[in-house]
């Protein structure tokens, strides 16, 4: 590369980095710190850390509601346990701190916490606002919260250890993930009941549906691959192998949460222990890129226009910056401890 060719790139790297600068005034990207029990409140362009904001125990799933005014995030008292733990040997949960808070994005408080039944995890909000789902982990439940009135309209058996939860595009069919069970349930929006259980793979986290509604993608950690749902006909519809399977290692590909580009031409999967996130093209399956992000990626948000990405490290306490253009990470944001889920507004 001669001198003029060089210098061209960096001012085009100049000036896309000034471009996406403007394009985040005023954004914050929100990060829910399970083990510190807080939220980190990040300026999207300057890209530092505004402020912490004490929520309670152990906050994972976060959820931007449809107008943007307030953000849902799931609380547990649950305590810590890994894959396969000895649940005799572990401390009584700590009930009083099961919740949903709820965040005014405005004055960038907690505004008030809902009553939403056990252990908590990950949850979605309904596309009219009015309801949210949530996945109550240790009791094997979905619930379904009215949102203005804080109360649960109803209570779904599902498969043990629920995880992921999404609503399909048009409101229909919620659709959960069972950890345990192998499983998603697809569940009737409108009447609170399961309409499809379908198998997938093993220990499956997150889903993600494409716009269209036709099909979703559910990561599943222990076959380091994505599974594809028909979700017009709640079936299989194939499996995107990110490795072999492997022995619990640092290297072994885990993937765990899922990001479709603004535009829906690639997927992006974060995949644990592995610390990369791998990108994939929806129409042919095919892995296009590997990105190296950090110490065990779980949550993953992006920006409006997919131009960045960002993900949770939670053993590093860290936020990683992507430049999806370049595949690089920009900057690390140092946030609370075992950073979890991360949201966009």
């Amino acid at each position: 590369m001669n001198r003029r060719t060089a210098l061209s790139a960096i001012a085009t790297l100049a000036a896309s980095a000034c471009l996406i600068k403007k394009k985040s005034a005023g954004q914050k990207i929100y990060v829910t710190n399970e083990g510190s029990g807080d939220l980190s409140i990040i300026d999207a362009a300057s890209l530092t850390v505004l402020s912490t904001l004490p929520l309670g125990k152990r906050p994972r799933g976060i959820q931007v509601s449809p107008d943007k005014r307030n953000l849902y995030i799931a609380l547990s008292g649950s305590p810590f346990a890994g894959p396969d733990v000895d649940e005799s040997k572990l401390p009584p949960p700590d009930r009083s701190a099961d919740g949903i808070g709820v965040i005014d994005v405005a004055t960038q408080k907690l505004d008030r916490m809902l009553r939403a039944g056990t252990d908590p995890e990950q949850l979605a909000v309904s596309f009219d606002g009015k309801q949210v789902y949530i996945a109550n982990e240790d009791a094997a439940v979905l619930s379904v919260l009215d949102a203005a009135t804080g109360s649960v309209v109803a209570s779904i058996k599902v498969g043990d250890e629920p995880e992921g939860v999404a609503v399909r595009p048009d409101g229909r069919y919620v659709y959960v993930t069972s950890e345990a069970d192998g499983t998603v349930y697809a569940i009737d929006a409108q009447t609170h009941v399961v309409a499809k259980r379908i198998e997938v793979g093993h220990r499956p986290r997150s889903i993600v549906f494409q716009k269209d509604g036709s099909r979703a993608f559910v990561s599943l950690e222990r076959d380091a691959a994505v599974a594809i749902i028909d979700s017009i006909t709640h079936s299989p519809a194939g499996t995107i192998v990110l490795g072999a399977a492997l022995p619990v290692t640092k290297e072994t590909i885990k993937p765990m949460g899922l990001r479709l580009a603004s535009n829906e031409g690639e997927l992006y999967v974060t995949t644990g222990w592995n610390g990369n996130v791998f990108v994939i093209d929806p129409v042919s399956s095919r892995i296009t890129a590997s990105i190296p992000v950090g110490g065990r990626p779980w949550g993953i948000a992006a920006n409006a226009d997919s131009t960045r990405l960002y993900t949770a490290n939670g053993p590093t306490n860290d936020v990683s910056v992507v430049d999806v253009a370049s595949r690089k990470v920009i900057e690390k944001v140092r946030v609370g401890d075992r950073p979890w889920g991360v949201a966009v507004v």
